[in-house]
Protein backbone atom coordinates (compact mmCIF):
# COMPACT_ATOMS: atom_id res chain seq x y z
CA UNK A 1 0.00 0.00 0.00
CA UNK A 2 0.83 3.51 -0.51
CA UNK A 3 1.95 5.75 2.42
CA UNK A 4 -0.85 8.06 2.03
CA UNK A 5 -3.56 4.97 1.69
CA UNK A 6 -1.36 3.66 5.21
CA UNK A 7 -1.95 7.14 6.83
CA UNK A 8 -5.74 7.04 6.13
CA UNK A 9 -6.53 3.64 7.33
CA UNK A 10 -4.68 4.69 10.35
CA UNK A 11 -6.70 7.79 11.19
CA UNK A 12 -10.13 5.88 10.13
CA UNK A 13 -9.30 2.91 12.81
CA UNK A 14 -8.52 6.00 15.65
CA UNK A 15 -11.64 7.27 14.59
CA UNK A 16 -13.46 3.81 14.95
CA UNK A 17 -12.19 3.04 18.51
CA UNK A 18 -11.80 6.75 19.96
CA UNK A 19 -9.18 6.49 22.80
CA UNK A 20 -12.01 8.71 25.14
CA UNK A 21 -14.88 6.47 24.82
CA UNK A 22 -16.79 10.09 25.50
CA UNK A 23 -15.44 11.77 22.12
CA UNK A 24 -18.41 9.64 20.84
CA UNK A 25 -21.09 12.43 20.57
CA UNK A 26 -24.07 11.92 18.59
CA UNK A 27 -22.46 11.23 15.27
CA UNK A 28 -22.74 8.44 13.22
CA UNK A 29 -19.00 6.84 12.70
CA UNK A 30 -17.02 10.12 13.59
CA UNK A 31 -16.52 12.10 17.14
CA UNK A 32 -16.71 15.95 17.29
CA UNK A 33 -12.98 16.14 17.73
CA UNK A 34 -12.47 14.17 14.52
CA UNK A 35 -14.57 17.12 12.60
CA UNK A 36 -12.55 20.08 14.38
CA UNK A 37 -9.12 18.18 13.25
CA UNK A 38 -10.43 18.12 9.67
CA UNK A 39 -11.52 22.05 10.07
CA UNK A 40 -7.41 22.24 10.89
CA UNK A 41 -6.85 20.35 7.89
CA UNK A 42 -8.71 22.52 5.76
CA UNK A 43 -7.17 25.49 6.60
CA UNK A 44 -3.49 24.04 5.52
CA UNK A 45 -4.66 22.89 2.34
CA UNK A 46 -2.94 24.97 -0.64
CA UNK A 47 -3.27 25.19 -3.96
CA UNK A 48 -1.28 22.32 -5.02
CA UNK A 49 -2.80 20.10 -3.23
CA UNK A 50 -3.65 16.89 -5.40
CA UNK A 51 -5.57 14.21 -2.93
CA UNK A 52 -8.20 15.98 -0.16
CA UNK A 53 -9.87 14.75 1.71
CA UNK A 54 -13.72 13.59 0.49
CA UNK A 55 -15.18 15.76 3.38
CA UNK A 56 -13.99 18.67 1.72
CA UNK A 57 -13.15 18.65 -2.03
CA UNK A 58 -11.55 21.69 -3.64
CA UNK A 59 -11.86 23.83 -0.41
CA UNK A 60 -15.50 23.39 -0.91
CA UNK A 61 -17.70 20.80 1.13
CA UNK A 62 -17.98 17.64 -1.03
CA UNK A 63 -19.56 15.47 1.64
CA UNK A 64 -21.22 16.59 4.77
CA UNK A 65 -21.27 14.45 8.17
CA UNK A 66 -24.11 15.27 10.07
CA UNK A 67 -24.38 15.31 13.66
CA UNK A 68 -27.71 12.57 14.36
CA UNK A 69 -29.74 11.27 16.84
CA UNK A 70 -30.78 7.33 17.30
CA UNK A 71 -32.36 5.57 15.72
CA UNK A 72 -31.35 7.78 12.29
CA UNK A 73 -33.85 9.59 10.70
CA UNK A 74 -33.65 9.24 6.76
CA UNK A 75 -33.61 12.97 6.45
CA UNK A 76 -30.40 13.65 8.46
CA UNK A 77 -27.69 11.13 6.27
CA UNK A 78 -24.55 10.37 8.31
CA UNK A 79 -22.58 10.86 4.66
CA UNK A 80 -23.47 13.32 2.21
CA UNK A 81 -21.32 13.43 -1.40
CA UNK A 82 -21.91 16.95 -2.56
CA UNK A 83 -21.05 17.10 -6.61
CA UNK A 84 -17.61 18.18 -7.47
CA UNK A 85 -17.50 21.44 -8.94
CA UNK A 86 -13.63 21.07 -10.53
CA UNK A 87 -11.80 18.13 -11.68
CA UNK A 88 -9.42 18.81 -8.56
CA UNK A 89 -12.82 18.23 -6.27
CA UNK A 90 -13.36 14.87 -8.41
CA UNK A 91 -10.29 13.38 -6.52
CA UNK A 92 -9.53 11.69 -10.22
CA UNK A 93 -6.82 13.31 -12.61
CA UNK A 94 -7.99 14.85 -16.00
CA UNK A 95 -6.25 12.28 -18.01
CA UNK A 96 -8.28 9.52 -16.13
CA UNK A 97 -11.37 11.57 -17.09
CA UNK A 98 -10.73 12.23 -20.78
CA UNK A 99 -10.14 8.79 -21.14
CA UNK A 100 -12.93 7.69 -19.66
CA UNK A 101 -14.95 9.90 -22.09
CA UNK A 102 -13.43 8.27 -25.16
CA UNK A 103 -14.33 4.68 -23.94
CA UNK A 104 -17.69 6.08 -23.59
CA UNK A 105 -17.31 7.56 -26.98
CA UNK A 106 -16.15 4.54 -28.17
CA UNK A 107 -18.60 2.06 -26.77
CA UNK A 108 -21.67 4.20 -27.86
CA UNK A 109 -20.57 5.75 -31.09
CA UNK A 110 -22.11 9.39 -31.09
CA UNK A 111 -23.24 10.81 -27.49
CA UNK A 112 -24.58 14.18 -27.38
CA UNK A 113 -23.16 16.29 -24.03
CA UNK A 114 -25.82 15.47 -21.84
CA UNK A 115 -25.37 11.76 -22.68
CA UNK A 116 -21.79 11.86 -21.64
CA UNK A 117 -23.15 13.77 -18.60
CA UNK A 118 -25.50 10.88 -17.65
CA UNK A 119 -23.12 7.69 -18.09
CA UNK A 120 -19.91 9.32 -16.28
CA UNK A 121 -21.72 11.26 -13.29
CA UNK A 122 -19.88 14.36 -13.30
CA UNK A 123 -21.11 17.74 -14.10
CA UNK A 124 -21.59 19.53 -17.34
CA UNK A 125 -19.02 22.10 -16.28
CA UNK A 126 -16.03 19.15 -16.08
CA UNK A 127 -17.44 16.99 -18.61
CA UNK A 128 -17.20 20.10 -21.19
CA UNK A 129 -13.82 21.09 -19.71
CA UNK A 130 -12.59 17.50 -20.72
CA UNK A 131 -13.98 17.79 -24.00
CA UNK A 132 -12.96 20.46 -24.75
CA UNK A 133 -9.38 19.53 -24.23
CA UNK A 134 -10.09 16.65 -25.99
CA UNK A 135 -11.21 18.60 -29.45
CA UNK A 136 -8.00 21.10 -29.02
CA UNK A 137 -6.20 17.80 -29.23
CA UNK A 138 -8.26 16.53 -32.25
CA UNK A 139 -9.46 13.56 -30.53
CA UNK A 140 -13.08 14.12 -30.93
CA UNK A 141 -15.56 16.40 -32.94
CA UNK A 142 -18.54 17.70 -33.29
CA UNK A 143 -21.04 16.66 -35.57
CA UNK A 144 -23.89 19.11 -34.81
CA UNK A 145 -25.19 21.95 -32.31
CA UNK A 146 -27.81 23.95 -30.72
CA UNK A 147 -27.76 26.11 -27.78
CA UNK A 148 -24.79 26.65 -25.66
CA UNK A 149 -23.08 24.65 -23.39
CA UNK A 150 -22.40 20.97 -23.35
CA UNK A 151 -24.93 20.42 -20.50
CA UNK A 152 -27.53 22.39 -22.42
CA UNK A 153 -27.18 21.46 -25.65
CA UNK A 154 -27.53 18.52 -28.42
CA UNK A 155 -23.82 18.78 -29.25
CA UNK A 156 -22.83 15.37 -30.43
CA UNK A 157 -19.44 14.29 -30.21
CA UNK A 158 -17.87 11.39 -32.05
CA UNK A 159 -13.89 10.01 -32.21
CA UNK A 160 -11.66 11.17 -34.87
CA UNK A 161 -9.18 8.69 -36.30
CA UNK A 162 -6.72 9.72 -34.08
CA UNK A 163 -8.82 9.37 -31.29
CA UNK A 164 -9.82 5.72 -32.25
CA UNK A 165 -5.88 5.11 -32.66
CA UNK A 166 -5.47 6.25 -28.98
CA UNK A 167 -8.19 4.10 -27.62
CA UNK A 168 -7.48 0.96 -28.66
CA UNK A 169 -4.06 1.27 -25.95
CA UNK A 170 -6.80 2.39 -23.81
CA UNK A 171 -8.68 -0.53 -23.82
CA UNK A 172 -6.00 -3.04 -23.61
CA UNK A 173 -5.10 -1.31 -20.38
CA UNK A 174 -8.40 -0.62 -18.91
CA UNK A 175 -12.30 -1.38 -20.71
CA UNK A 176 -13.85 -0.09 -17.67
CA UNK A 177 -16.57 1.98 -19.04
CA UNK A 178 -19.39 2.96 -16.89
CA UNK A 179 -19.89 6.06 -13.92
CA UNK A 180 -16.21 7.79 -13.02
CA UNK A 181 -15.49 5.75 -9.73
CA UNK A 182 -14.80 7.40 -6.56
CA UNK A 183 -10.69 7.40 -5.14
CA UNK A 184 -10.27 4.71 -2.47
CA UNK A 185 -9.80 7.53 0.02
CA UNK A 186 -13.30 9.20 -0.10
CA UNK A 187 -14.81 5.46 0.08
CA UNK A 188 -13.30 4.67 3.05
CA UNK A 189 -14.18 8.07 4.90
CA UNK A 190 -17.97 7.01 3.74
CA UNK A 191 -17.75 3.50 5.42
CA UNK A 192 -16.56 5.18 8.33
CA UNK A 193 -19.38 7.54 8.66
CA UNK A 194 -22.06 5.54 7.91
CA UNK A 195 -20.74 2.71 10.01
CA UNK A 196 -23.32 -0.17 11.37
CA UNK A 197 -20.97 -0.38 14.34
CA UNK A 198 -23.13 2.78 16.03
CA UNK A 199 -26.76 1.91 17.20
CA UNK A 200 -28.61 2.45 20.37
CA UNK A 201 -31.80 -0.05 19.20
CA UNK A 202 -34.10 -1.69 22.11
CA UNK A 203 -36.99 -3.72 21.67
CA UNK A 204 -39.53 -1.11 21.02
CA UNK A 205 -36.93 -0.22 17.55
CA UNK A 206 -37.02 -4.18 16.27
CA UNK A 207 -40.37 -4.92 17.26
CA UNK A 208 -42.51 -3.36 14.20
CA UNK A 209 -40.23 -4.98 11.72
CA UNK A 210 -41.47 -8.38 12.68
CA UNK A 211 -44.82 -8.04 13.13
CA UNK A 212 -45.66 -10.71 10.57
CA UNK A 213 -43.96 -12.90 12.69
CA UNK A 214 -44.61 -14.53 16.09
CA UNK A 215 -41.42 -14.99 17.84
CA UNK A 216 -40.60 -15.50 21.96
CA UNK A 217 -39.43 -12.49 23.19
CA UNK A 218 -36.15 -14.00 23.72
CA UNK A 219 -35.44 -13.74 20.26
CA UNK A 220 -35.05 -10.23 20.71
CA UNK A 221 -33.12 -10.28 23.74
CA UNK A 222 -30.53 -12.02 21.89
CA UNK A 223 -30.61 -10.32 18.74
CA UNK A 224 -30.91 -6.70 19.69
CA UNK A 225 -27.22 -6.71 22.24
CA UNK A 226 -25.99 -7.93 19.08
CA UNK A 227 -27.26 -5.67 16.64
CA UNK A 228 -26.35 -2.78 18.44
CA UNK A 229 -22.32 -4.29 18.80
CA UNK A 230 -22.33 -4.97 15.57
CA UNK A 231 -20.53 -7.92 15.94
CA UNK A 232 -21.26 -11.43 14.52
CA UNK A 233 -24.15 -13.82 15.57
CA UNK A 234 -24.57 -17.37 15.07
CA UNK A 235 -27.91 -18.74 14.79
CA UNK A 236 -28.52 -22.13 15.29
CA UNK A 237 -31.64 -24.58 15.05
CA UNK A 238 -33.86 -27.47 13.31
CA UNK A 239 -34.21 -25.77 9.52
CA UNK A 240 -37.78 -24.35 8.68
CA UNK A 241 -37.94 -21.89 11.91
CA UNK A 242 -37.07 -18.76 11.41
CA UNK A 243 -33.75 -18.68 10.97
CA UNK A 244 -33.57 -16.78 7.49
CA UNK A 245 -37.01 -15.12 7.80
CA UNK A 246 -35.75 -13.45 11.14
CA UNK A 247 -32.03 -12.53 9.33
CA UNK A 248 -34.26 -10.48 6.06
CA UNK A 249 -35.79 -8.47 8.90
CA UNK A 250 -32.80 -7.56 10.79
CA UNK A 251 -30.91 -5.12 7.71
CA UNK A 252 -34.39 -2.66 8.28
CA UNK A 253 -33.50 -2.45 12.04
CA UNK A 254 -30.28 -0.60 11.51
CA UNK A 255 -32.53 2.15 10.00
CA UNK A 256 -31.09 5.14 7.48
CA UNK A 257 -30.00 4.75 3.92
CA UNK A 258 -26.58 5.22 2.60
CA UNK A 259 -24.35 5.49 -0.34
CA UNK A 260 -22.65 3.51 -2.16
CA UNK A 261 -19.68 4.44 -5.08
CA UNK A 262 -20.52 2.59 -8.77
CA UNK A 263 -16.89 1.49 -8.36
CA UNK A 264 -13.58 3.26 -6.20
CA UNK A 265 -10.08 3.60 -7.62
CA UNK A 266 -7.06 1.88 -6.45
CA UNK A 267 -3.78 2.59 -8.06
CA UNK A 268 -5.84 3.16 -11.53
CA UNK A 269 -7.61 -0.03 -11.20
CA UNK A 270 -10.97 0.23 -10.84
CA UNK A 271 -13.31 -2.43 -8.07
CA UNK A 272 -16.92 -2.30 -8.94
CA UNK A 273 -18.46 -2.23 -5.76
CA UNK A 274 -22.52 -1.09 -6.56
CA UNK A 275 -24.26 -4.72 -7.17
CA UNK A 276 -27.99 -4.29 -9.04
CA UNK A 277 -28.46 -7.56 -7.64
CA UNK A 278 -27.83 -6.78 -3.75
CA UNK A 279 -28.30 -3.69 -3.86
CA UNK A 280 -32.01 -1.28 -3.24
CA UNK A 281 -31.71 2.14 -4.80
CA UNK A 282 -33.77 4.61 -2.99
CA UNK A 283 -34.87 8.12 -4.72
CA UNK A 284 -32.98 11.06 -3.90
CA UNK A 285 -35.23 14.10 -3.51
CA UNK A 286 -36.75 16.30 -5.91
CA UNK A 287 -36.67 19.31 -3.72
CA UNK A 288 -34.63 22.20 -5.37
CA UNK A 289 -33.22 23.41 -2.53
CA UNK A 290 -31.66 20.60 -1.40
CA UNK A 291 -27.82 20.47 -2.08
CA UNK A 292 -27.11 18.70 -5.61
CA UNK A 293 -25.04 15.57 -5.02
CA UNK A 294 -22.45 13.74 -6.73
CA UNK A 295 -23.64 10.89 -9.28
CA UNK A 296 -21.09 8.46 -8.69
CA UNK A 297 -22.82 7.58 -5.40
CA UNK A 298 -25.91 5.47 -5.18
CA UNK A 299 -28.62 6.38 -2.32
CA UNK A 300 -29.56 2.85 -0.67
CA UNK A 301 -31.15 0.88 1.56
CA UNK A 302 -28.76 -0.72 3.98
CA UNK A 303 -27.36 -3.92 2.31
CA UNK A 304 -28.20 -7.34 2.90
CA UNK A 305 -26.18 -9.77 1.06
CA UNK A 306 -27.18 -13.73 1.41
CA UNK A 307 -24.75 -16.48 0.46
CA UNK A 308 -25.50 -20.22 0.64
CA UNK A 309 -24.15 -23.16 -0.32
CA UNK A 310 -23.11 -21.89 -3.43
CA UNK A 311 -20.26 -20.01 -1.68
CA UNK A 312 -16.50 -19.84 -2.77
CA UNK A 313 -13.14 -19.00 -1.25
CA UNK A 314 -12.82 -17.11 -4.37
CA UNK A 315 -16.37 -15.13 -3.80
CA UNK A 316 -14.62 -13.11 -0.55
CA UNK A 317 -11.15 -12.38 -2.80
CA UNK A 318 -10.95 -9.01 -5.49
CA UNK A 319 -11.91 -10.77 -9.01
CA UNK A 320 -9.45 -9.28 -11.70
CA UNK A 321 -10.56 -10.08 -14.82
CA UNK A 322 -8.00 -10.73 -17.66
CA UNK A 323 -10.91 -9.68 -20.45
CA UNK A 324 -11.97 -6.48 -18.85
CA UNK A 325 -8.80 -5.28 -17.02
CA UNK A 326 -11.03 -4.19 -13.94
CA UNK A 327 -11.91 -5.70 -10.15
CA UNK A 328 -15.60 -7.06 -9.08
CA UNK A 329 -15.99 -6.72 -5.38
CA UNK A 330 -16.36 -9.62 -3.48
CA UNK A 331 -19.11 -10.12 -0.88
CA UNK A 332 -18.11 -8.45 2.27
CA UNK A 333 -17.29 -5.50 0.53
CA UNK A 334 -20.47 -4.92 -1.33
CA UNK A 335 -21.93 -5.73 2.07
CA UNK A 336 -20.00 -3.23 4.25
CA UNK A 337 -22.62 -0.61 6.48
CA UNK A 338 -25.09 -3.45 6.19
CA UNK A 339 -25.40 -7.44 7.22
CA UNK A 340 -23.73 -10.36 5.42
CA UNK A 341 -25.74 -13.95 6.17
CA UNK A 342 -23.93 -16.88 5.65
CA UNK A 343 -27.10 -18.94 5.27
CA UNK A 344 -26.65 -23.02 5.87
CA UNK A 345 -23.32 -22.73 7.03
CA UNK A 346 -21.80 -26.17 7.05
CA UNK A 347 -23.06 -26.73 3.14
CA UNK A 348 -20.52 -24.88 1.20
CA UNK A 349 -18.24 -25.56 -1.32
CA UNK A 350 -15.57 -24.83 0.85
CA UNK A 351 -15.26 -26.90 4.26
CA UNK A 352 -16.31 -24.80 7.67
CA UNK A 353 -12.55 -24.52 8.88
CA UNK A 354 -11.72 -22.94 5.32
CA UNK A 355 -14.12 -20.43 5.75
CA UNK A 356 -14.14 -19.63 9.69
CA UNK A 357 -10.25 -19.27 9.14
CA UNK A 358 -10.62 -16.33 6.64
CA UNK A 359 -12.97 -14.69 8.43
CA UNK A 360 -11.22 -14.59 11.78
CA UNK A 361 -9.18 -11.85 11.58
CA UNK A 362 -11.77 -9.56 9.83
CA UNK A 363 -14.35 -10.29 12.75
CA UNK A 364 -11.91 -9.19 15.77
CA UNK A 365 -9.87 -6.34 13.85
CA UNK A 366 -12.99 -4.96 11.66
CA UNK A 367 -10.35 -4.79 8.79
CA UNK A 368 -10.37 -7.13 5.74
CA UNK A 369 -6.89 -7.51 3.55
CA UNK A 370 -7.69 -8.36 -0.37
CA UNK A 371 -4.75 -9.28 -2.32
CA UNK A 372 -4.38 -7.53 -6.24
CA UNK A 373 -3.44 -9.54 -8.83
CA UNK A 374 -0.18 -7.11 -9.14
CA UNK A 375 0.90 -8.42 -5.31
CA UNK A 376 -0.73 -5.63 -3.61
CA UNK A 377 -2.01 -6.62 -0.55
CA UNK A 378 -5.32 -3.45 0.37
CA UNK A 379 -6.27 -2.63 3.37
CA UNK A 380 -10.00 -1.99 3.93
CA UNK A 381 -12.67 -1.57 6.66
CA UNK A 382 -14.90 -4.86 7.61
CA UNK A 383 -17.85 -2.76 8.73
CA UNK A 384 -20.49 -5.78 8.32
CA UNK A 385 -22.74 -7.56 10.87
CA UNK A 386 -22.14 -10.96 10.07
CA UNK A 387 -24.52 -13.43 10.96
CA UNK A 388 -23.86 -17.50 10.47
CA UNK A 389 -27.25 -19.83 10.37
CA UNK A 390 -27.09 -23.44 9.83
CA UNK A 391 -29.29 -25.91 10.86
CA UNK A 392 -26.44 -28.76 12.05
CA UNK A 393 -24.72 -29.34 15.08
CA UNK A 394 -22.38 -26.66 16.10
CA UNK A 395 -19.95 -29.05 17.50
CA UNK A 396 -19.39 -30.44 14.38
CA UNK A 397 -19.15 -27.14 12.69
CA UNK A 398 -16.97 -24.87 14.98
CA UNK A 399 -14.00 -25.24 17.37
CA UNK A 400 -13.68 -22.66 20.22
CA UNK A 401 -11.60 -20.09 19.04
CA UNK A 402 -14.36 -19.64 16.66
CA UNK A 403 -16.91 -19.69 19.19
CA UNK A 404 -15.23 -16.70 21.47
CA UNK A 405 -14.91 -14.57 18.05
CA UNK A 406 -18.83 -14.90 17.66
CA UNK A 407 -19.65 -13.80 20.76
CA UNK A 408 -23.48 -13.91 20.48
CA UNK A 409 -25.36 -16.98 19.81
CA UNK A 410 -29.16 -18.04 19.52
CA UNK A 411 -30.82 -21.02 19.05
CA UNK A 412 -34.14 -21.14 17.42
CA UNK A 413 -35.88 -23.82 18.34
CA UNK A 414 -39.32 -24.98 17.13
CA UNK A 415 -42.78 -23.71 18.40
CA UNK A 416 -44.41 -25.31 21.21
CA UNK A 417 -47.80 -26.22 20.58
CA UNK A 418 -49.55 -22.39 21.28
CA UNK A 419 -47.32 -20.66 19.21
CA UNK A 420 -47.49 -23.16 16.61
CA UNK A 421 -51.58 -21.93 16.48
CA UNK A 422 -50.61 -18.58 16.69
CA UNK A 423 -48.80 -18.94 13.28
CA UNK A 424 -51.64 -20.95 12.21
CA UNK A 425 -53.90 -17.91 12.87
CA UNK A 426 -52.05 -15.03 11.26
CA UNK A 427 -51.34 -17.21 8.00
CA UNK A 428 -55.18 -17.76 7.82
CA UNK A 429 -55.75 -14.13 8.17
CA UNK A 430 -52.94 -13.29 5.88
CA UNK A 431 -54.23 -15.89 3.05
CA UNK A 432 -57.94 -15.10 3.52
CA UNK A 433 -58.65 -18.10 5.01
CA UNK A 434 -61.76 -18.41 7.16
CA UNK A 435 -60.65 -19.52 10.94
CA UNK A 436 -61.88 -22.29 11.59
CA UNK A 437 -61.29 -23.81 15.43
CA UNK A 438 -62.16 -27.46 14.54
CA UNK A 439 -61.03 -28.21 11.51
CA UNK A 440 -57.49 -26.58 13.33
CA UNK A 441 -57.75 -28.58 16.41
CA UNK A 442 -58.34 -31.74 13.91
CA UNK A 443 -55.09 -30.66 12.00
CA UNK A 444 -53.12 -30.67 15.27
CA UNK A 445 -54.06 -33.86 16.66
CA UNK A 446 -54.19 -36.07 13.89
CA UNK A 447 -51.73 -34.74 11.60
CA UNK A 448 -48.94 -33.74 14.57
CA UNK A 449 -50.18 -35.29 17.64
CA UNK A 450 -50.90 -38.99 16.58
CA UNK A 451 -48.08 -39.46 14.31
CA UNK A 452 -45.90 -37.49 16.89
CA UNK A 453 -44.77 -35.29 14.06
CA UNK A 454 -42.55 -31.68 15.44
CA UNK A 455 -44.16 -28.41 14.86
CA UNK A 456 -42.14 -26.05 12.66
CA UNK A 457 -42.59 -22.71 12.17
CA UNK A 458 -42.14 -22.50 8.19
CA UNK A 459 -45.66 -25.11 8.24
CA UNK A 460 -48.56 -22.86 8.67
CA UNK A 461 -47.21 -20.52 5.82
CA UNK A 462 -46.33 -24.15 3.27
CA UNK A 463 -49.63 -25.72 3.97
CA UNK A 464 -51.93 -23.06 4.06
CA UNK A 465 -51.06 -21.82 0.86
CA UNK A 466 -51.69 -25.52 -0.52
CA UNK A 467 -55.53 -24.91 1.03
CA UNK A 468 -55.65 -21.99 -1.35
CA UNK A 469 -53.56 -23.16 -4.56
CA UNK A 470 -56.45 -26.54 -3.62
CA UNK A 471 -59.65 -24.22 -3.47
CA UNK A 472 -58.56 -22.26 -6.85
CA UNK A 473 -57.94 -25.59 -8.62
CA UNK A 474 -61.46 -27.02 -7.53
CA UNK A 475 -63.07 -23.65 -8.20
CA UNK A 476 -64.19 -22.25 -4.73
CA UNK A 477 -62.98 -19.90 -1.61
CA UNK A 478 -60.37 -21.17 0.57
CA UNK A 479 -61.74 -23.18 3.30
CA UNK A 480 -60.47 -25.45 6.33
CA UNK A 481 -62.17 -28.95 5.90
CA UNK A 482 -61.31 -32.23 6.58
CA UNK A 483 -61.13 -33.56 3.52
CA UNK A 484 -58.75 -30.36 2.37
CA UNK A 485 -56.44 -30.76 5.05
CA UNK A 486 -55.70 -34.54 4.56
CA UNK A 487 -54.86 -33.72 1.10
CA UNK A 488 -52.56 -31.07 1.69
CA UNK A 489 -50.86 -32.73 4.18
CA UNK A 490 -50.80 -35.55 2.19
CA UNK A 491 -48.74 -33.54 -0.35
CA UNK A 492 -46.73 -31.59 1.78
CA UNK A 493 -45.36 -34.55 4.10
CA UNK A 494 -42.96 -37.38 2.90
CA UNK A 495 -44.04 -40.66 4.50
CA UNK A 496 -40.96 -42.89 5.55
Amino acid sequence: MSTDNNETNEHLRRRRKPENPDARKTLVGMAMADIEELSAEIIELNENETEIPAIVQGKTPAARLVPVTKPRRESEPAFLPYSPTNILSTGLTSSYIEELCLKHLFQGGGLRGNDLVSRIGLSPVIIEEVMEKLRRNKMVEITGSTGAGIGRSNMVWHLTNLGHDYISRILDRDMYIGPAPVPIKYYLQAVNAQTIRSNALRKDDLEPHFTDLVLRPSVFDAIGPAMNSGKALFFYGPPGNGKTAICERMTACFGGDIFIPFSVLVDDFVIKIFDENLHQPVSLSSDPNEPVLDRRWVKCRRPMVVVGGELEMSDMDLNYSEQVKYYEAPIQLKANNGMLLIDDFGRQRISPKELLNRWIVPLESEVDYLAMHTGKKLEVPFDVFVVFSTNLNPKDLVDDAFLRRVRYKLEVIRPDEGLFMEILRKECLKQRIPWSPDMVDYLVEYHYKRVKRPFNACEPRDLMSQVVDLSNYRGHEPVLQKEIIDKVVTNYFIKF
